[in-house]
């Protein structure tokens, strides 16, 4: 069975919106929901980049039963990891054991800001793995000292320590990054639908943990008023993981894709309110082998009559498509 998720977008709704959001989703019936963690939206058009930990802190509390999960925190860069591991903990404790810890190697648009410079991909990788185990040696209770190639622990602890850690989900785009969530996570996160990544996670170790995914989509009843907005708000995910993970900010994402039409994005995304057009997109998640898949509504406005949307004609058009109990 396929479980579908709602994804509080940092980068297009201001923080009470998101939290409002979320709360919808839940009495929506989502089966669980995602949130990115930014310092800046990939376009100035999306205008917004809360702090993702203050939103979900707040989830948690205005939440009773959605599961919560960062899609992603990069350890490494703009956070200590022995700092994310408190945050991780303390979240566990709100949300009273729903969250999931996403992480991934980062962005150089987010974690530019504090100023160490953007290092290379093999060696974000590096870093991911060194603070993955500091996340779970501090997770496992008592002081920690750790003096690694990237990072110093002095005598860390926490203090407040949920009875089941978070589980640790880990982003992948290649066999580096496969192999490490193998062996490390406890469930992998990928953004695209390849089988080949999942084959690689299971044969580091991953076979039979959750594998999650993404998608966008935006549902509005004018199909033409969806493809502008899908183009003026999302065009940035036409330049791949390999483009989007290097470029330093919005105005560096407006130039790369000045020359991306609204016809090119919607070809990979959805849009308007054709059912089967939604449900085919996720296809090809559901057939490489994802267990969960997020959905992405574009545009921080029309979240709302997107959940609704979603509670009476999408969800059930899904988990009749999905789960095999409905055939």
């Amino acid at each position: 069975m396929v479980r579908f998720g709602y994804t509080m977008m940092t980068e297009q709704a201001g923080p009470r919106e998101l939290v409002e959001h979320v709360a919808a989703a839940e009495r929506a019936g989502f089966d669980f929901s995602v949130t990115s963690d930014h310092y800046s939206p990939w376009l100035a058009a999306q205008g917004h980049s809360s702090y993702a930990w203050s939103v979900l802190g707040a989830a948690a509390q205005a939440t009773t039963t959605i599961p919560l999960m960062t899609y992603v925190t990069c350890p490494t860069v703009r956070y200590h990891p022995a700092v994310v591991a408190q945050k991780a903990a303390t979240l566990q404790l709100l949300s009273e054991g729903r969250f999931r810890l996403g992480l991934g190697s980062g962005e150089n648009l987010n974690e530019h800001v504090v100023g160490p410079g953007w290092p290379a991909a093999h060696v974000r990788l590096a870093m991911l793995e060194e603070a993955v185990e500091i996340i779970r040696a501090l997770f496992a209770g008592g002081g920690v000292n750790h003096h690694g190639q990237y990072f110093d622990v002095e005598n860390a602890r926490l203090w407040d320590l949920p009875e089941r850690p978070p589980p640790i989900g880990v982003a992948v785009s290649g066999d580096h990054s496969c192999d490490l969530a193998g062996r490390l996570a406890d469930l992998v996160i990928a953004i695209d639908p390849e089988r080949e990544l999942l084959e690689a996670f299971d044969r580091a170790g991953g076979a039979g943990k959750p594998r999650v995914g993404q998608l966008a989509v935006c549902y509005d009843p004018d199909r033409d008023a969806a493809v502008a907005r899908a183009h003026e708000q999302f065009r940035w995910s036409a330049g791949g993981w390999r483009v989007n993970a290097e470029l330093p900010g919005p105005a560096a994402f407006e130039q790369a894709t000045r020359y991306v039409r609204p016809e090119d994005i919607a070809e990979s995304i959805p849009c308007g309110d054709g059912t089967e057009e939604f449900v085919e997109a996720v296809r090809p998640f559901a057939d490489a082998g994802f267990t969960e898949i997020a959905l992405v509504q574009v545009g921080g406005a029309h979240q709302r009559p997107f959940i609704d949307w979603a509670e009476s004609v999408l969800l059930p058009a899904l988990r009749a498509s999905f789960d095999p109990k409905a055939h």
